[in-house]
């Protein structure tokens, strides 16, 4: 039996959280080590000089089939390719990267949201909110609507719906009616919600990470210390 991927991150989502979703989606468990003190970064650190473990001195670090992936990018086109979410050829591919692509920048913009300084803070979720409601939102809305299935991507599950189902839910947080607005969004967030290793995913208990604490935030500037 081949071991679980065991994931390197701090305590929270940040970009490790689009990984976890993705092993989850496609029913395979996980481990993880959480890295909470400087000298836990710094002894990773210390290993990319012996065995290359951290390529560019940066988490997320995924150890799974005898290798130690880094860069969140690679290792989602990576995951996506092992299970089966990434499209039958290269243009279903293109789009599903495309799609995820997109999804990410709104995602990041709400991470780095966690860091701004309190009186920027809300001024900064508005803009997210409206950057939703106004960019990226109405680009997966019209995609359904103009071929009318399931799913984003040749009507099979992939890649993208996984992403996009996670950035609806991080939007959703920050305000709760911004798919009002959105009918087919809305019909897909519960279509995919309800796949069943999706659904286990969204169960309390699961090791999805909640929204960004300020703890989160302390340990992430301990760590890294900036």
């Amino acid at each position: 039996m081949a071991a679980k991927p065991k994931l390197w991150y701090f305590p929270g989502r940040g970009r490790m959280e689009s990984i976890r979703w993705l092993l989850a989606a496609a029913g395979v468990e996980f481990e993880e080590e959480f890295l909470e003190t400087r000298e836990q970064y710094e002894k990773l650190q210390k290993a990319q000089t012996t065995d290359g473990r951290l390529l560019f001195g940066q988490v997320p670090l995924v150890e799974i089939d005898g290798m130690m992936l880094t860069q969140t990018r690679a290792i989602l086109s990576y995951l996506a390719a092992k299970y089966n979410l990434y499209g039958k050829d290269l243009k279903e591919t293109l789009r599903i990267n495309m799609y995820a692509d997109g999804t990410q920048d709104l995602m990041v913009m709400i991470m780095t949201a966690a860091f701004k300084p309190p009186e920027e803070k809300e001024e900064n979720i508005a803009l997210i909110v409206t950057k939703a409601k106004t960019r990226y939102f109405p680009v997966f809305e019209k995609i359904l609507k103009d071929h009318g299935e399931d799913f984003l991507v040749g009507n099979k599950f992939s890649w993208a719906d996984v992403q996009l189902l996670e950035a609806i839910l991080m939007v959703e947080e920050l305000n709760a009616s911004v798919l009002s607005d959105f009918p087919l969004l809305k019909a897909f967030k519960a279509r995919i919600s309800n796949i069943p290793t999706i659904k286990k995913f969204l169960q309390p208990g699961s090791q999805r990470k909640p929204p960004p604490d300020s703890r989160y935030v302390d340990v992430v500037r301990h760590v890294l210390q900036f």
